[in-house]
C-alpha cells in the first residue's frame, strides 16, 4: 500500500497561509508534503491570489500539487481558468464527502471537471461516520461516537424519520455483503472506489484490524459489477439524474 503526505489547510490570508504550512512541515518533521488542500473558499480571497499562493507553495517544493476541499465546481473551473491565464499551478483535484447517502456532488457535479480539466476526487466519509457498518442498527452503543459529547448531531440525525429509513436500506444491503462474502464497510468503501473520477478514498480508523478491513474492499471492487450497482441504486433509491435525464 503507498502512503503519502497531505495537509489541509483553510483559506487564510497568503502570508499567515504560507506561514502556517512552514511549522507544519517542521512539526511533521518534513521537507514537504505530496499535496496540500485548500479546504473552503474565502470571500476576503481573490481567486488569483489563492491560485498564485498554491503556485508559490509548490514551486518552492513545500508540496508536490495542491487541491481544493468542499469547493463547488464553480469555484474549481474559476482557479483552473485563473491557472490557465497566468501560467500557474492549477489544482488538480477536490476533497468531497461520497457514501450512499450522499451522491449528487461526485456523480453529478465533479464528473464534468474530470473529463474537461483532468480534476479528479478524493472522498472522504465512506461509512457515513460509522453508520453504514452497522453499528447503529439496534441503537446507539454507549462507545460509539454518536454517544460521544459533542456528536448529538449524530444521534438526532438517527434518530430522524430519515435515518430510519437509511438504517433500513442500510440492513439490506448487509444482505448484499453477505453475498460477496465481505463486510458491511468493505462493500461500502469498495462502492465510493468504483465511481469514475474517484482517485482516492480517505479512511478513518481507530485501530490496525479496522485498518485491515478496510483494506479488503480492493479486492471487492473486482465484484461490483454492472447489475449489482443497479441492484444496488434500487435499493438506495437515490442515484442522482442529471437535468438531461430529467428532462427524457
Amino acid at each position: 500500500v503507498q502512503s503519502y503526505y497531505y495537509c489541509i489547510i483553510t483559506m487564510l490570508p497568503v502570508m499567515i497561509l504560507l506561514s502556517l504550512l512552514l511549522s507544519l512541515l517542521l512539526l511533521l518533521v518534513l521537507d514537504y508534503v505530496d499535496i496540500v488542500f485548500a479546504n473552503r473558499t474565502d470571500i476576503n480571497s481573490p481567486m488569483e491570489e489563492v491560485v498564485r499562493a498554491m503556485t508559490f507553495v509548490i514551486e518552492q517544493g513545500m508540496a508536490m500539487y495542491w487541491g481544493t476541499s468542499r469547493w463547488n465546481a464553480m469555484e474549481i473551473m474559476e482557479a483552473y481558468s485563473v491557472a490557465r491565464q497566468f501560467n500557474l499551478v492549477p489544482p488538480v483535484c477536490e476533497q468531497a464527502e461520497y457514501h450512499y447517502f450522499q451522491r449528487d456532488k461526485v456523480e453529478l457535479h465533479l464528473p464534468e471537471l474530470y473529463h474537461k480539466i483532468g480534476v479528479g476526487a478524493m472522498t472522504w466519509s465512506p461509512l457515513a461516520c460509522g453508520l453504514l457498518t452497522g453499528k447503529y442498527n439496534d441503537g446507539v452503543p454507549e462507545s460509539s461516537r454518536a454517544a460521544m459529547k459533542g456528536y448529538a448531531w449524530l444521534k438526532e440525525r438517527l434518530c430522524s424519520d430519515e435515518g430510519k429509513k437509511q438504517l433500513a436500506k442500510i440492513k439490506e444491503l448487509h444482505l448484499v455483503a453477505d453475498r460477496l462474502n465481505c463486510t458491511p464497510a468493505q462493500l461500502a468503501i469498495a462502492w465510493c472506489l468504483r465511481s469514475e473520477g474517484v482517485s482516492s478514498v480517505l479512511l478513518g480508523v481507530s485501530n490496525t484490524e479496522q485498518l485491515l478491513e478496510n483494506l479488503g474492499s480492493i479486492r471487492v471492487l473486482s465484484q461490483l459489477t454492472p447489475p449489482l450497482i443497479a441492484e444496488m441504486d434500487t435499493l438506495l433509491g437515490n442515484k442522482p439524474r442529471s437535468k438531461k435525464e430529467a428532462r427524457s
